[in-house]
């Protein structure tokens, strides 16, 4: 198993809540969700550094491109 480390990190009341919602919604804990969210953002960096695009698609197929 590898080393765990630990950061600890401020957050505002609009976050907090946030963070709070999702971890309700999704059944996690605050702690799986900043993980996810961690997870999420290095793959979404990794392919638009790579050229590629991140496009919304709601349900009436209308897309929307989103530019980091």
């Amino acid at each position: 198993m590898s080393e765990k480390r630990s950061v600890v990190i401020q957050l505002n009341e609009t976050e907090w809540d946030a963070l709070e919602d999702l971890a309700k919604r999704k059944d996690l804990s605050k702690v799986a969700v900043m993980r996810q969210a961690l997870r999420l953002y290095q793959l979404v960096d990794v392919r638009i550094s790579e050229g590629e695009k991140l496009v919304f698609e709601n349900k009436d197929s209308k897309k929307e491109l989103l530019v980091l």
